[in-house]
């Protein structure tokens, strides 16, 4: 495939990936593995490379919508960080068909759980902004509990180059109680040091393409400005739904390609 259409996948990454919440890794590497022969390490390497710049830019637009719950973005990062360079740092080792199996099973496990707790809510309570930013980091054990799960996020993000926020914006909105569209927000503010984590260790094994990583870049930047405004256009529900469905998207596709023969 040409590589100039990497800006166009760019693009259209991230305006998902800023709808989201997601970081756009769950299509950045089925991309690169599928399309462009990448072995599932380099591709989570370019991945989160990427990422680094869709989650500036997406943190830019939301930050002047007053989106953002930077405290409790930062508490997380505390975890996401460390265990992201653990991910990287698993991943280096692992062999590539079972990486790309256990990316195909995290995002399957994760879209349902998603869906099950939707059906579970009523549309308003969705909408409800439960607590501040100031409340959420006070919130005891739920945000003890938040820093805790933020460390396996960390290490989901690290393993798989998706960033973290398809672990994050589930821990944020079902276990701190936000509002989907301030979970999808903060996700990328705490995104950008989870995945400078990650890079960092991809980057001492060199396992990223950085011309790669930079087309797509160029066009993800825009992407999520276009993602980042038209979130505050969708209700909770249907953002939850859109955030399931490319979930199962792309772990059924993963699973597809790496399944033993």
């Amino acid at each position: 495939m040409d590589w100039w259409l990497l800006t166009i996948f760019g693009f259209l990454i991230g305006i998902l990936a800023s709808l989201t919440g997601v970081g756009g890794g769950v299509f950045i590497v089925p991309i690169l593995t599928f399309f462009y022969a990448f072995a599932v390490q380099a591709a989570t390497g370019t991945s989160l490379t990427t990422i680094i710049f869709t989650a500036i830019a997406s943190t830019i637009n939301y930050a002047k919508q007053k989106r953002i719950y930077f405290l409790t973005g930062l508490t997380l990062a505390i975890t996401t960080a460390p265990g992201a360079y653990i991910g990287a740092w698993l991943a280096t080792i692992m062999e590539d068909r079972l990486l790309g199996l256990i990316f195909g099973v995290f995002l399957l496990l994760v879209a349902t759980r998603t869906i099950i707790s939707l059906l579970k809510k009523k549309d308003q309570a969705m909408e409800k902004q439960v607590k501040t930013d100031i409340e959420t980091i006070r919130s005891g054990k739920n945000i003890a509990l938040g820093v805790g799960l933020g460390f396996f996020g960390g290490i989901a993000s690290g393993l798989l180059g998706i960033g973290g926020g398809t672990l994050i914006v589930p821990i944020m909105a079902f276990a701190l109680g936000m509002s989907i569209h301030y979970a999808t927000a903060t996700s990328m503010f705490t995104m950008i040091f989870t995945s400078i984590s990650a890079v960092t260790k991809y980057y001492q094994s060199n396992l990223i393409d950085f011309p790669v990583a930079l087309m797509l870049a160029a066009g993800s930047i825009f992407g999520a400005q276009v993602g980042a405004y038209t979130s505050k256009k969708l209700s909770s529900r249907n953002l939850t739904i859109a955030f399931a469905i490319i979930l199962i998207i792309a772990g059924a596709n993963m699973l597809i390609k790496y399944w033993p023969t």
